[in-house]
Order: C-alpha cells, then structure tokens, then sequence
C-alpha cells in the first residue's frame, strides 16, 4: 500500500470513530426519549385512575351526609359530582385501550344509574320523605358505589401493572443504550489503535524514502567507525 493509501486511511478510521459513537448516542437518546415518554404517559393514567376511585367515594360520602343532615352537604355533593363527571370524561378521551374502555364505560353506566336515584333522593328530601331518602342511599344507591368502586380498582389497578411494565421496559431500554455505548467506545478505541500503527507505518515508510538502504538508528547508539 502506497503512503498515500495508507494517510487516507488513517483520516478514514480518525472520523470513523466519534462518527459512530456519535450515531449510536443519538440513536440511544432517542430511544430513551420515547420510552420516556411512555413512562410519563402511563404514570399520568395511572394518577387519574386514582383520582377518579377518590372521587367516587368523596360523592358517595357527600351525598350519604347530606341524606343525614336534610340537605345542608348537597352543596359539597355537587362538588364531588362536578369532580367525578370531570375525570371520566378525562379518562374516557385519554383511555383508549380495550380494557381501559371497558371499565371506563362500567363506570359512566353505573354512575349514571347512581345520579338518576339521587336525583329521586333529594325530591323525597324535599318532600320530608326522610324514610324514603335513607331506603334509596342506603340501598341501591350502595350496590352502585360498590360497583363503581369496584370498577375504579380495577382501572387502577390495571394501570399500576401497565406502568410498572413500561418502568421496566425503560430500564431495559437504558440497559442496552449503554451496551451499544461501550461498543461503538470499544470499537473507536479499535480504530485509535489502528490509526497508530498506521501512522507508524507510514512514518517508517517516509524515512526509508528518505534515506534509501539506510536503517534508522536507535537512540544512544553510534553509526560504527570507517
């Protein structure tokens, strides 16, 4: 190979190096940024899971207080109501997997049957039919909440394994950005030593074009005397 070959060569394998490990950490980024964001997105479905089983429990707690003190918490219960409506509908446009659909929709129906007898609890509260109130809140009014709750742990419940799933795919994910670092490093390092040697040839070389026949003397040592 001529020293020409062997210089376009060694400027070859010097941009290799960082090229490809400069590839391999953008590709790696990028496949952790998305992971990542997966992460973030099932972590936030799981919170609203949580949220919307609270506020299941906060309206049905509301509206059993206000059947026992004739009115004066239907306010609050209205709150809890707003809240409850609030992150179905939330769950309902962010859940769009088919279990998540499914247990969504167990929940708006059992709510819905939930609100229309209480709509009938607060007109036999406002008719002093307090016998009628307690039957209704105390009796299909709890089958309800206990299904809705029901339903809202299973919704959390099924999140909490889907984020733990992405956590671990993540993890994984990072694992093997870092092996594909310590490879494209192991191979720049490959290539640097290459180069090196490369070098040193090339530099031989030149010398010996430098001076035809001649050997090049070591350091510390004399040519011998004529």
């Amino acid at each position: 190979m001529t020293i020409r070959a062997k210089l376009y060569a060694a400027i070859v394998m010097t941009v290799l190096g960082p090229v490809v490990t400069i590839a391999v950490a953008i590709d790696g980024m990028g496949a952790l940024d998305k992971r990542f964001g997966q992460v973030e997105e099932r972590a936030a479905r799981q919170r609203l899971a949580l949220e919307l089983k609270f506020d299941l429990t906060d309206l049905n707690g509301w509206q059993t207080a206000y059947g026992y003190d004739r009115g004066r918490s239907r306010p609050r219960f209205l709150v809890a109501r707003e809240a409850a409506r609030r992150d179905l509908s939330h769950a309902r446009r962010v859940m769009r997997e088919r279990r998540e659909r499914e247990l969504v929709g167990r929940i708006e129906r059992e709510l819905a049957a939930f609100l229309r007898l209480d709509e009938a609890a607060w007109r036999a509260l406002g008719q002093g039919r307090y016998g009628r109130v307690r039957t209704i809140l105390l009796g299909a009014e709890i089958t309800h909440f206990d299904a809705m709750a029901g339903h809202a742990s299973a919704l959390a419940a099924y999140q909490a394994r889907r984020a733990a799933a992405t956590r671990r795919a993540f993890d994984e994910e990072r694992r093997e950005v870092r092996r594909r670092l310590v490879g494209a490093g192991l191979g720049a390092a490959v290539l640097i030593v290459l180069l090196l040697v490369t070098a040193q040839d090339v530099a031989r070389a030149a010398l010996e074009r430098r001076i035809p026949g001649a050997d090049v003397q070591r350091p510390g040592h004399s040519a011998p005397e004529a």
